[in-house]
């Protein structure tokens, strides 16, 4: 049976996995939401929560590797998926500082891992978009 072909990220982004680079990325990922119309408030948010998405998959990435970033925009909706590579099977603390901020800030949170990666995904909608009655990722 085929699979369908995966879904292309609309913004792909590769950086060293190093905490030092994830300034860039938080840049990046405002500056994506501003072109979707968020506010200034939700982009803080999505800062916030790109930072903490590293903060889960940067301590277990291989030294040397990058750190991948991927965007999916929709209208009022960013979906945002950061990865590394893993030397092993990486384990997600779900009850870690990082993973409660993200959880609570995003419309939806998920981690995805095998023997050699971690990834973890999430969505935000803009405020905007669903005050005038648009449908986000979470409703």
């Amino acid at each position: 049976m085929d699979r369908p072909a995966p879904v292309k990220a609309d913004v792909s982004l590769r950086i060293p996995a190093d905490g030092a680079y994830v300034s860039v990325l938080r840049t990046m990922t405002a500056g994506l939401a501003a072109r979707l119309d968020f506010t200034v408030d939700d982009i803080e948010d999505l800062r916030i929560a790109v930072g903490e998405a590293c903060a889960l998959v940067l301590p277990v990435a291989t030294p040397g590797a990058a750190l991948e970033a991927e965007f999916r925009q929709t209208p009022g909706t960013l979906t945002v998926a950061v990865r590394v590579e893993t030397a092993s099977r990486a384990g997600l603390d779900y009850e870690s500082f990082a993973w409660q901020v993200l959880s609570t800030l995003t419309a939806g949170a998920a981690v995805d891992a095998d023997d050699h990666r971690l990834e973890v995904t999430f969505s935000m909608d803009s405020s905007l978009a669903l005050s005038d009655g648009r449908q986000g990722a979470g409703g």
